[in-house]
C-alpha cells in the first residue's frame, strides 16, 4: 500500500531534478530562519505532501530493526535490476545506522525517525531514477 501511495502522490519522479527537491516536496526538511551571520534551524517544515511524509515516516520506523534479508524480501528482489538491489541494500544499512547513531546521541526516537524518513526519500528518488522512462510514463 505504501508503494502505491508513493507512486500516486509523487506522480512522476523525473520531475524532481535532484533528491533534495523530492525531500523538500515531502516536507521532511528542516525549517530555517536565518539572517546575516545567524543560522537558525527548526523542526520540519510540514509544508509538503502530508500523505507522502506519513508513508515515509511509517517506513522509517522499520530502520531500527536489523539489516537482515528475510526469505520474503529475497523473493521480492528476484528479477530486480542489480543496481536497484544495490541501492536498496545501501539504504537499509545506512538508515539503520543513522537511526541508532541519532538515538545514541540522546535524540528522541521520533526525531531520529523523521531524519531517517528524509534520507529514505532520497533513496526512493534514486531508485525511481533507475526505472526506464517508458515504464514510469
Amino acid at each position: 500500500m505504501g508503494a502505491v501511495t508513493l507512486a500516486v502522490e509523487a506522480q512522476e519522479f523525473r520531475r524532481f531534478t535532484r533528491a533534495r527537491a523530492f525531500m523538500s516536496y515531502t516536507g521532511a526538511v528542516t525549517a530555517e530562519r536565518s539572517s546575516g551571520g545567524t543560522v537558525r534551524r527548526g523542526s520540519i517544515t510540514k509544508a509538503g505532501n502530508a500523505h507522502l511524509r506519513r508513508i515515509l515516516v511509517e517506513a522509517a520506523w522499520s530502520a531500527r530493526h536489523g539489516t537482515g534479508v528475510s526469505r520474503e524480501l529475497a523473493a521480492r528482489r528476484q528479477g530486480c535490476s542489480p543496481e536497484v538491489v544495490r541501492i536498496a541494500r545501501k539504504a537499509q544499512t545506512r538508515l539503520h545506522r543513522t537511526f541508532w547513531r541519532l538515538t545514541r546521541r540522546t535524540k528522541p526516537a521520533q526525531v531520529a525517525v523523521v531524519a531517517v524518513a528524509r534520507e529514505l526519500a532520497g533513496f526512493i528518488w534514486a531508485i525511481a531514477q533507475q526505472v526506464p522512462e517508458e515504464v514510469s510514463a
